[in-house]
């Protein structure tokens, strides 16, 4: 945590860090007309944590992520940032958060150097500051030899990345993105996902929202799978893959028309040219499966442990596949 004297405007920060949450959320509950958009939302986030929301859309994540900047207000439950209330401190917390979101909001006419001017004195940047933080947002999006071009020109991967800009001017310790990578080139999502590393790696907290599992997985060091408008489960990518994940071995033994048997194998499925063996006991199994290949002379192909995925943990978590 950033050392900081008395009466410091960052007072509040280390006032929050005593129980070494940043960010905590409690029960957050919104309804549009009759349909629960979220329901009992909670989580608190440790300074310096890249922690992800994964769900399809309408999940309640964009909803989540609105409720945290103050733009829309819940219906019940405390969102607070370094102790202040989202909702009736706005200003106050705004000036910590920058937020990316879903919708690309830029002036097409305007160049990108004239967005960021605007973007950055609406967050009460201004004079040499204001070009001296332009000039580094520029330069970390990758962008600063087009900074004077209309962004009208710009492809959908770099609007997305002056979007990312605009939401660093102001240097906000939590960074909220909604979905930044949709409809965009890989050259552009490649150089995102390294800005973002990048990012959190000085510091910063990010919160990453999205519908593709490789963008947590790659990204994030703690996930929420949200699905309904309310959390299912969440936790570090390794708790949640042993605690979720389906545990499996994967035979593959040319001729073997029928699967082996043993009381450790709990589903045996057809995959491939071989079989896919369920369990919750894999090293028990790989164990007997290696005396049946030596007993009955297997020329066994393929013999491994197969690692859990996050789309195991989503599909038994929620039960069903994660979809757009």
């Amino acid at each position: 945590m950033v050392q900081v004297t008395i009466n410091s405007p960052q007072t509040a920060e280390t006032a929050a860090s005593n129980n070494g949450y940043m960010l905590e959320v409690k029960g957050l509950r919104k309804a549009y007309a009759k349909k629960q958009a979220l329901e009992n939302v909670t989580f608190s986030l440790k300074p310096g944590t890249s922690f992800g929301f994964l769900g399809p859309n309408g999940a309640g994540k964009s909803t989540t992520m609105k409720i945290l900047t103050g733009i829309v207000k819940a219906d019940s439950g405390t969102a607070k940032l370094f102790g202040k209330d989202a909702a009736s401190e706005t200003d106050a917390v705004a000036k910590y958060i920058g937020y990316v979101p879903q919708d690309i909001t830029l002036y097409e006419k305007l160049s990108a150097y004239q967005n960021l001017e605007f973007f950055g004195e609406a967050y009460g940047v201004k004079g040499k500051e204001l070009k001296h933080r332009i000039h580094e947002v520029l330069a970390r999006t990758g962008l600063l030899e087009r900074a004077n071009e209309a962004v009208s020109t710009f492809s959908g991967g770099m609007k997305r990345r002056i979007n990312i800009a605009a939401a660093l001017l102001h240097r906000p310790k939590l960074l909220i993105l909604d979905e930044p990578t949709v409809g965009i080139d890989p050259q552009s999502r490649n150089h995102i996902f390294e800005m973002i590393r990048e990012l959190n790696a000085e510091g910063v907290t990010i919160i990453y929202s999205t519908h593709y599992m490789e963008e947590v997985e790659a990204l994030c060091d703690e996930i929420a799978i949200m699905d309904q408008g309310s959390i299912k489960a969440m936790g570090p990518l390794g708790t949640l893959l042993e605690q979720y994940g389906q545990k499996a071995i994967y035979l593959e033994v040319p001729g073997l028309a029928e699967p082996p048997r043993d009381s450790n194998i709990t589903v045996s499925r057809k995959e491939g040219s071989g079989w896919l063996l369920e369990t919750e006991q894999p090293s028990a199994l790989m164990q007997h499966l290696l005396r049946e290949a030596s007993q009955q002379a297997w020329d066994v192909k393929q013999l491994e442990i197969v690692r859990p995925s996050l789309e195991s943990v989503f599909l038994k978590v929620t039960g069903t596949a994660l979809r757009d």
